[in-house]
């Protein structure tokens, strides 16, 4: 044994280091020193300094001398006290496990540091085991217990512990009862959180952030003012964490002056000092679309953490100014030297997806990996979406199948990004896999999977998504609405589209859009229009897609004098400013309608520079029209621009086949090739029995092959009776007329009508969709195939719907 003089600095055995500020005085015997007395006081020393390594230092030389030690519990609670408050939850549960029998208290902090820290299975796992160990819960557990229940979303087991608190006679208590309305508000019941809330016979100010934080959380915006005011008038007066809670549903709301309104509120109470109200203020102006205000309110807080700069990047992006996103991500890595948040890199990939800036992405990838981040969920979908966007969707595979905590949302980010990338068809395979995996999917899933069906024309697909929808309530959203009305636009049923628009809860302009947008690709121009005048009567303001929409159905329907009218009134009624989408519009409804001198000089009148889409509007039409001198003046332009496809090769190609200059044909596919563009060939697909059918032209590889070749010779010579005859004008190859006719019988729509044909019920029309726009000759064809077979037939090209019965189409050849 060994004593110390006062003022000594304490050396422990053993420990080369010197513990600063731990002195003897005169009264320390050296029994003291072997005693607990001193490691408690010692180590509750360490608890409110956060001096851990000091705690660390104490703790091995108690493991070195235990056997000295009388009472070991009240040290191990101590240290367990010390690693929780220095955030050493691992530590402080293999302290904890070692002691015999935890007091409540202990039980409490352990509980609290998983509520607090994750992972919050954790901590109800914990609750339980203290139940089973007749460990009586006191009025400070609940709250903790109930906050890892509203981070984990379990309101199952939340109410449980609603009962124990019941049971303990500890609901109405304060604490216990407001925690209880933060979790039944957070998991969604608000019902229950209101219920109690009414109940207290005692309302403190966080009571009411409470129940204030829980309506804003799920956007009710006049519910959360309500309450608000309701607030003051019990004479509560709100703190920095009320304004906090509000902001997010005023930002949603886009209710900008009740923003302005308590930022002022704020400046009074000296409450946006705080750097937690200032990003609460910047990202409520930036979802008002204010950014200017956002960027002040940025610049001039004297302390930014990451969540701050996470906001200033994340308002950029959801106002689309991706450039200067990226810009102040920059500067937060490079200038400040801070490290980004999940949440920050989550956002700055979507300004990459945005921007197709692949190289950023692909650096961002590198040091998620480094950071570890990759990991994260909700980064791992953005990278998905990068690369998606970015057209790599194989690395978009590759990292959905690395990723070691998948959601519906990786999922549903992958669909999404196959449909864009023209690979509908794997989306459907793709949530085949969700179901197996046995993922349920949610609304982002059926917003991905619903493109796909109207991509491919997969009617019974789409309406087993529509039923789905409406079971598990998704169709109360406008979003889930929309794309339900253009899956039905698109295979072909624009009177369910119109069906399920006039049951919308309520429509947005989203929802007029695209319920226009059908009526004009099926042709039906009057309804499109008489539509577009209810929509501005609905107190709705149409926007420039709207009037694309008008103009397209005009040009479908050959209406030149309402398009122009239209297009006129742009900027004198609607004070939209029109763009390149409009004036493609324009070009296509002149051209379309035979006056080529008309659109020309209308493309030259352009306020800005047309681009290859404009003059390829023009050559589409001189193709029609056999203009060859106006065709090859505008294919020199085109050439200049630099062709955006084949297309633009093609049809130059078809206007010198149709007059038979052959040679200058073949020049232009010589052309075509040396600059390596290669033509897409035409595929057609029909859905038979939930199942999708694709046939190129030529096509011999299908297992009804034989059966289909019959029926198509069959159909030829009934055609040639009434009248046929192929317009071999639409053949590219200088070989003989029988030749020509055999290669055009077998374009794709036409073999993808006679499978449709052998095995879709007669009372049933048959739907075939076209990756190219439908020829002449196939166009002609289909009209004597429908006087034949006493069916209708819709072909979706490209471009539009055709609506063949009778021997008429709809479009009148137009």
């Amino acid at each position: 044994m060994f004593l110390l003089k006062v003022g000594d600095k304490l050396k422990i055995p053993g420990f080369k280091k010197v513990i600063p500020g731990l002195c003897c005085n005169r009264f320390q015997l050296r029994d003291e020193f072997e005693s607990n007395h001193w490691y408690v006081a010692q180590l509750e020393s360490c608890i409110q300094s956060k001096s851990l390594s000091q705690g660390k230092i104490i703790h091995q030389h108690i493991i070195k001398n235990n056997s000295n030690i009388k009472d070991f519990s009240i040290i191990l609670d101590k240290l367990t006290h010390l690693y929780v408050k220095c955030n050493e939850v691992q530590l402080a549960r293999q302290v904890f496990e070692k002691i015999r029998n935890p007091s409540v208290v202990c039980w409490n902090m352990m509980i609290r540091a998983y509520a607090w820290n994750g992972p919050f299975q954790q901590a109800i796992d914990l609750y339980y085991k203290m139940l089973q160990l007749w460990v009586t819960p006191n009025k400070f557990t609940f709250p903790f217990i109930l906050k890892a229940c509203s981070a984990l979303q379990d309101i199952q087991v939340g109410q449980e512990i609603h009962k124990h608190a019941e049971q303990l006679g500890l609901e109405m208590d304060v604490y216990v009862c407001t925690a209880l309305v933060d979790m039944y508000a957070k998991c969604g019941d608000l019902f229950q959180a209101q219920t109690l809330f009414n109940c207290m016979s005692s309302r403190d100010i966080v009571a009411w952030n409470a129940i204030i934080a829980g309506f804003s959380l799920h956007t009710l915006h006049n519910e959360t003012m309500e309450l608000l005011v309701q607030m003051q008038q019990a004479g509560i007066v709100p703190n920095s964490s009320t304004i906090v809670a509000v902001l997010p549903t005023v930002g949603q709301a886009n209710a900008l002056s009740q923003g302005k309104a308590i930022h002022g509120y704020s400046l009074r109470k000296m409450f946006s000092d705080s750097v937690v109200v200032g990003t609460g203020l910047l990202d409520m102006y930036a979802k008002c679309h204010h950014l200017s205000y956002a960027r002040k309110i940025f610049d001039r807080m004297k302390q930014k953490n990451e969540i701050c700069w996470s906001a200033m990047i994340g308002g950029y992006v959801a106002c689309d100014f991706m450039t200067n996103a990226l810009a102040l991500f920059d500067e937060m890595v490079h200038v400040y030297e801070l490290n980004p948040t999940p949440v920050t890199l989550a956002s700055i990939l979507r300004a990459c997806a945005k921007l197709t800036d692949l190289n950023k992405g692909q650096s961002l990838h590198c040091y998620m990996i480094k950071s570890g981040m990759d990991l994260d969920t909700t980064v791992g979908n953005s990278l998905i979406s990068m690369y998606a966007k970015c057209g790599m969707m194989e690395d978009a595979v590759g990292f959905l199948e690395e990723m070691t905590s998948k959601d519906t949302v990786s999922y549903s980010g992958i669909m999404s990004g196959c449909v864009q990338n023209g690979h509908a068809e794997k989306a459907l395979l793709i949530f085949r896999q969700i179901q197996l995996a046995g993922f349920e999917p949610d609304l982002a899933t059926m917003m991905a999977l619903l493109p796909a069906c109207s991509h491919l024309a997969a009617l019974q697909h789409g309406a087993c998504c529509h039923g789905y929808s409406v079971i598990r309530g998704f169709t109360s959203e406008s979003s889930i609405c929309n794309a339900i009305i253009d899956m039905y636009s698109k295979c072909g049923k624009i009177h369910i589209s119109r069906k399920v628009f006039d049951r919308m809860h309520k429509q947005d302009v989203v929802s007029w859009n695209t319920m226009i947008i059908g009526y004009g690709i099926h042709g039906q121009c009057a309804e499109a229009l008489s539509l577009f005048h209810e929509f501005q009567f609905s107190g709705l303001k149409p926007d420039d897609v709207t009037l694309v929409a008008v103009l397209s159905a005009c040009s479908h329907s050959g209406l030149v004098k309402e398009g122009k009218y239209w297009f006129n009134a742009m900027n004198q009624e609607f004070s939209i400013t029109p763009r390149m989408a409009h004036y493609i519009c324009m070009v296509d409804l002149l051209a379309r309608a035979g006056n080529l001198d008309e659109a020309y000089i209308f493309i030259q009148r352009m306020p800005f520079e047309p681009d290859v889409r404009v003059w390829s509007a023009l050559l589409a039409a001189c193709r029609t029209h056999r203009n060859i001198e106006m065709g090859e003046e505008v294919s020199k332009r085109i050439q200049k621009l630099g062709p955006e496809s084949t297309g633009n090769f093609v049809l130059m190609s078809n206007i010198y086949s149709s007059v038979g200059k052959w040679d200058d044909a073949a020049q232009i596919r010589t052309i075509q090739q040396h600059q390596g563009y290669k033509k897409s060939p035409g595929c057609s697909w029909v859905e038979v029995s939930s199942v999708i059918h694709g046939f190129i032209g030529g096509d011999q590889s299908h297992p009804q092959s034989a059966s289909i070749n019959k029926k198509l010779q069959e159909l030829l010579v009934q055609m040639k009776r009434l009248g046929y005859s192929a317009d071999c004008n639409f053949v590219l190859h200088d070989v003989e007329e029988e030749e020509k006719e055999q290669i055009l019988l077998y374009h794709s729509e036409k073999i993808a009508i006679a499978f449709g044909l052998l095995n879709i019920s007669p009372s049933n029309p048959i739907l075939v969709t076209k990756n190219l726009r439908i020829c002449v000759d196939c166009h002609s064809a289909i009209k004597f195939m429908t006087l034949i077979t006493n069916r209708e037939i819709i072909v979706r090209d490209a471009s539009r719907f055709h609506h063949f019965k009778n021997g008429i189409c709809n479009c009148r050849d137009f």
